[in-house]
């Protein structure tokens, strides 16, 4: 029995707005390329609030982040999360308990406020 998911695959993904998010996999790790930093927000933000609506409060229980590292983790894969070409997140790695954010990620996130 096998250690893991062994995956060969390369999908374009066209977002709204003609923006082409890009997954690449090899063995066990995927890519999965956004083209910036603007689109993975738009990505991650959720759909839109109706105007005048107050903020959502954070969801109680454990961090996504955490669950998706956790289960690539389970699954055996290593998922290089990149903007723009750059290493934003890696989840999966074996010998982390939790996803490695790089300082491109946090440069990235402040450079994105203000924009």
């Amino acid at each position: 029995m096998s250690n893991g998911l062994e995956v060969e695959a390369r999908l374009v993904l066209t977002w709204p707005g003609g923006h082409e998010v890009q997954l690449a996999a090899s063995g066990s790790y995927l890519i999965l390329n956004v083209p910036s930093q603007q689109v993975l927000d738009l990505i991650t933000s959720g759909p839109p609030q109706p105007p005048g609506a107050p903020k959502k409060p954070k969801p109680p229980g454990p961090d996504p982040l955490q669950q998706l590292h956790d289960l690539a983790r389970t699954l055996g894969l290593v998922l290089d999360l990149r903007v723009a070409g750059k290493t934003y997140v890696m989840f999966g790695l074996p010998d982390r308990n939790s996803p490695k954010i790089t300082l491109s990620a946090v440069l990235g996130k402040i450079g994105s406020f203000f924009k």
